[in-house]
C-alpha cells in the first residue's frame, strides 16, 4: 500500500522528533556522568621538576633523598668488591710515599688494600680489561703499561710503569682505589668505569705485568694471577 505525500510527512516529522528527544537523553546522561567525575589528580597542588618552591626554606622544589636511602638492589655492602679495601680497614695506617725523578708522587705503602682479586679471573674478565684499558688508559700508560702512551710522548708527564717492583708487589686492590679515587695527576674514572670493569683492567693490569715480567708467575697464586696478555693496550688502569 503506497503512502500519500502528506503520509510521509507525518513520519518523517515523528522520526525527527524522536531522534531529538534521544539525542537529548544522552546529552543529559553525559552531563550527569561528567559532572560525577573527579579532577584531584589533574587539578592537585604539585610540583614541575626544578620548579621554584615558596613552602620550603631552601626554595627548591626537588628534594633530596633522606639520609641512609638505598634503591634497592644497590646497596653496596660488599666491600672488597666495591672499595678494594679490607672489611676493617685501620683508620691510622697512613700511605707512604716518596717522589721520583720526574716529580711523580708515588705510594710507597699500600695499607688496607686487599691482596686478592673479589671475583674469580677468567679469560672473560681479562679481555673486558683490555678493552676498557685500550679506551681510556693506554693514551697515558702506554700499550704494555711502560708508561709511554701517546700524549706522553707529546709532552704529558709520564705515569710510573706498571713494571718496576713496586708496582708489581703492590696488591690488587691499590690498582682500584686509584682507578676509583684517582691519584697525583689521574683523576677517578669511577663514572667512566663500573666496578666490576674496575676489576677487569686490574686483572688486565695484572696480564701485563706477567707478560712483561715472566718471573712473576710462580709468586702469584691461582686467585691473584690474571692470563698472560700479548703486548696490546692494555685497560684503565692508572696506579702511582
Amino acid at each position: 500500500m503506497l503512502m500519500s505525500s502528506g503520509q510521509w510527512l507525518v513520519v518523517i516529522g515523528q522520526w525527527s522528533v524522536g531522534s531529538r528527544f534521544f539525542s537529548f537523553l544522552l546529552l543529559t546522561a553525559f552531563c550527569l556522568l561528567a559532572s560525577g567525575c573527579r579532577y584531584d589528580m589533574q587539578d592537585q597542588p604539585r610540583y614541575k621538576a626544578y620548579k621554584k618552591s615558596d613552602f620550603f626554606a631552601d626554595g627548591r622544589s626537588s628534594r633530596e633523598y633522606p639520609a641512609g636511602t638505598v634503591a634497592r638492589g644497590l646497596l653496596k655492602d660488599d666491600k672488597a668488591f666495591f672499595t678494594g679495601k679490607i672489611d676493617n680497614p685501620n683508620p691510622n695506617a697512613a700511605v707512604q710515599t716518596t717522589t721520583d725523578a720526574t716529580g711523580n708522587t708515588l705510594v710507597s705503602t699500600f695499607p688496607n688494600a686487599i691482596t686478592e682479586f673479589p671475583i674469580p679471573v677468567t679469560k672473560e674478565l681479562v679481555d673486558r680489561g683490555q678493552d676498557r684499558y685500550n679506551i681510556y688508559c693506554i693514551v697515558c700508560h702506554g700499550p704494555v703499561g711502560n708508561g709511554d702512551g701517546m700524549i706522553v710522548r707529546r709532552g704529558f708527564s709520564k705515569p710510573p710503569t706498571y713494571n718496576d717492583d713496586r708496582l708489581r708487589n703492590a696488591p690488587v686492590g691499590h690498582f682500584f682505589d686509584v682507578m676509583t679515587n684517582g691519584w697525583g695527576k689521574m683523576n677517578s674514572y669511577s663514572d667512566k668505569l663500573t666496578a666490576e670493569d674496575r676489576w677487569a683492567v686490574t686483572a688486565y693490569i695484572r696480564a701485563l705485568q706477567l707478560s712483561q715480567n715472566p718471573d712473576m708467575r710462580p709468586q702469584m697464586n691461582s686467585n691473584t694471577a690474571a692470563p698472560a696478555a700479548n703486548t696490546a693496550p692494555a685497560v684503565n688502569g692508572g696506579a702511582r
